[in-house]
């Protein structure tokens, strides 16, 4: 994938997202990654009375000759996981309507998403695909990762045109991160990618957030019109007069029933989004409580 430097727009497009994740998750324990455990651990939690099976090494014996009854010291360790987000950047991503693209849509989600996880200590991986892997960054931390990724998302310049969702999920099986939450951006128009999907879907947590324009759910009555695919270049004539819209409408609506069936069938959750102020505050709370935040 070609790097170029990013222009203005692009570094005002990443800070809106950073001032924007913020402002979001002002007031929320976001950072409070601990989990409660005997043993040792990073830091000193509270006294409490011991329990059968506890940990006798951790016995508060100046505290329970005060107290007379036995007491333990309880520690907190910090819980860490990795987050793989997988973001489709094919031609079709260009699609939109004159206030949003799709491509900037995929892009501030994942970027809010790199950034929450951020905000709660977890490891961040970013892979941004077409019909092949085009750019990996390995898991990592820190607000210059965090950085990293969202420059990757708002800079990207693929070389190819081509979408393959099956690829894609080929190179999670590979990364073999278990104990991972997956987020599967793109807007899925492919076809047969059911091979590794049962795979991925065993290893990861694997969430599908599918990124779609109005128009490419519900074809509307306007006629006819010369429709242009991204991916192939390619033209063809659309009679979408109203007699017809109907059973275009009927094919979309079957694409999109197909890959529900076929996402419940291994479970993993699909996230339908058309438009970033509607669902990026439910996407937020939705990962908050995967990520049990």
């Amino acid at each position: 994938m070609k790097r170029t430097a990013l222009s203005d727009d692009v570094q005002r497009k990443i800070r809106h997202i950073e001032i924007f994740t913020r402002r979001l998750l002002s007031g929320a324990l976001v950072g409070d990654t601990r989990s409660a455990v005997k043993g040792t651990g990073l830091e000193f939690d509270q006294i409490r009375e011991y329990v059968q099976g506890d940990d006798v090494r951790f016995i508060d014996w100046n505290a329970s000759a005060r107290m007379d009854k036995l007491l333990v010291k309880q520690y907190t360790e910090e819980r860490s996981r990795t987050v793989v987000l997988a973001v489709d950047i094919s031609a079709s991503r260009q699609f939109g309507d004159h206030e949003e693209s799709k491509a900037d849509l995929m892009a501030e989600i994942a970027g809010v998403l790199a950034l929450v996880a951020t905000y709660g200590n977890d490891n961040v991986a970013l892979i941004l695909f077409s019909d092949e892997v085009e750019q990996y960054i390995p898991p990592g931390r820190g607000r210059s990762h965090a950085r990293a990724i969202l420059e990757a998302l708002f800079g990207a310049k693929p070389a190819r045109s081509g979408t393959s969702v099956e690829h894609v999920l080929k190179r999670l099986a590979q990364l073999k991160r278990r104990d991972g939450v997956a987020f599967l951006i793109s807007d899925f128009i492919d076809e047969n990618f059911q091979t590794y999907l049962p795979v991925v879907s065993n290893m990861y947590d694997l969430v599908a957030l599918r990124c779609l324009v109005d128009y490419e759910r519900t074809m509307p009555d306007v006629g006819f019109l010369t429709a242009h695919d991204l991916e192939t270049e390619q033209e063809v004539l659309i009679d979408a007069r109203s007699r017809n819209v109907k059973g275009i409408s009927a094919l979309l609506a079957t694409r999109l029933e197909s890959q529900n069936t076929l996402f419940k069938r291994y479970g993993v959750d699909v996230l339908d989004i058309s438009r970033r102020e509607h669902c990026v505050g439910d996407i937020v709370r939705f990962f908050r409580r995967r990520m049990r935040y």
